[in-house]
């Protein structure tokens, strides 16, 4: 890319092809999958989320994602939550059963587990 205007063009042709972040209705988990996620054991987490919504019939509803380095490594593993009109929810210093709480608790019963938040004041 060497110009403003070649960005610009691959703008334009992208549009249509990616779907804007909170333009769905779908409940959004994402898993911090950096380097300092997987040490702290982000993968287990990953898993029982990927295999939690998938057993629990959620899957029309609820997408999981990982991605890289959320910027708060002393809190992995780190999960968020997006839900649309609701503010992200972040569960700090996940571990698999954990995941499974959130999956019951907060995915299908709507419920945050408040204990489990970076907002806590016992971390």
């Amino acid at each position: 890319m060497k110009s403003l205007a070649e960005l610009q063009a691959i703008k334009e042709k992208m549009k249509g092809k990616v779907i804007p972040v909170d333009a769905s209705d779908n409940i959004r988990v994402v898993v911090g999958m950096a380097t300092c996620g997987i040490a702290a054991g982000a993968t287990p987490v990953l898993n029982a989320m990927v295999e939690g919504v998938k057993a629990e019939g959620l899957s029309d509803k609820v997408t999981v994602y990982q991605t890289g380095c959320v910027g708060i490594c002393q809190f992995e593993p780190v999960v968020e939550v997006y839900e649309a009109g609701k503010d992200k929810v972040t569960y700090v210093k996940m571990t698999a059963e954990k995941a499974k709480e959130v999956i019951e608790k907060h995915l299908k019963g709507g419920n945050v587990i408040s204990e489990y938040t970076i907002a806590t004041s016992n971390l």
